[in-house]
């Protein structure tokens, strides 16, 4: 299958992105064909720092390879690079009813955060992602559970266009994890960890060890010392066995009996040894690329060429359909 997904450029990645998503993509690109690419324009739909945009997208490569992304298995590329991602947009514009795009939940969310700056953009944001998608004829496209909503949009516009003017597009479908896939707030565990909040609420894959012990030993819990999974009534200390889960690969309720006559602070002090483990060969394969910037450009290149190859032979079918040619 053909797999196709990106993530913004500002901000770290954070253990969520990489349980609820890299994780996802390092284990399907040994056996798919893997398009990933950095999504710079989807990150012009809120306030960011224009200054720092292009070191960001370089650290955020930099960030993919040393997860475990291959560019020798995987195309990676800078969304922006690839002109038709905006032109087919524009195109799919004109099949999709705003009505579609006014009920979209991350639109309403993000208007809420950032009202001093509800843009066109931002509501039009699910219209580019189904653009990402369709341009490069993608099979399935791995998601995080606040990304359904907008894969559904995709498959309507699919329809949609298909109607209008022929068979053109192929609906796809989308990948969730079984669990991970929405990892929370260590601030406040009712929350999804987001980047853009208090650095304490989430641990970045590049985390020194001692920023790691400080943040999960104080991570909030619950009332109670039982370390038992209850999303509801324990939030806090579910989401921290939610992590201990996926980075160890031992279920849930493996982790329980583990812990079952231990408080939190033992649990938590399992979690800190356990993360900061895992997170070492990321730590050092970043600062190792983080020296190679040349190498770096040269991956983005290479992943321009191949990306647009596949973009141009997309548009072209495109305009023939809609009479542009």
């Amino acid at each position: 299958m053909r797999i196709l997904s990106g993530i913004q450029p500002t901000g770290d990645i954070h253990i969520g992105n990489y349980l609820g998503a890299l994780k996802q993509w390092i284990e399907l690109q040994n056996k798919n064909e893997c398009i990933f690419f950095v999504a710079d324009l989807h990150s012009l739909t809120v306030p960011y720092e224009q200054k720092s945009l292009q070191k960001s997208i370089i650290e955020k490569v930099i960030s993919y390879v040393a997860a475990g992304l291959d560019p020798e298995k995987s195309i990676i590329f800078v969304q922006s690079q690839i002109k038709e991602h905006t032109e087919l947009a524009w195109f799919l514009n004109t099949v999709c009813p705003v009505g579609e795009l006014q009920r979209m939940t991350q639109y309403k969310e993000k208007s809420k955060k950032f009202k001093d700056n509800i843009n066109a953009a931002l509501l039009d944001y699910p219209v580019l992602m189904a653009a990402d998608i369709l341009l490069y004829r993608a099979d399935a496209v791995p998601v995080g559970k606040d990304q359904t909503q907008h894969v559904e949009l995709t498959r309507t516009l699919v329809r949609k266009f298909n109607q209008k003017f022929g068979k053109t597009f192929t609906e796809p479908e989308t990948i969730i994890p079984k669990s991970g896939a929405k990892i929370m707030s260590l601030v406040d565990p009712k929350k999804k960890m987001s980047k853009t909040d208090n650095p304490q609420s989430y641990i970045s894959l590049f985390d020194e060890p001692e920023d790691i012990q400080k943040k999960i030993m104080s991570a909030t819990t619950d009332s109670g010392k039982h370390v038992k999974y209850d999303p509801i009534k324990k939030p806090g200390i579910s989401n921290l066995l939610t992590i201990y889960s996926l980075l160890d690969n031992k279920s849930i309720k493996e982790l329980e009996k583990k812990f079952k006559d231990k408080g939190y602070g033992d649990f938590k002090k399992s979690l800190t040894k356990l993360v900061i483990e895992f997170l070492d060969p990321f730590r050092k394969k970043q600062k190792e690329l983080s020296q190679r910037e040349v190498y770096v450009k040269e991956i983005l290149s290479r992943g321009k060429n191949r990306a647009q190859s596949i973009a141009q032979i997309t548009m072209q079918e495109v305009k023939e359909k809609m009479g542009l040619i």
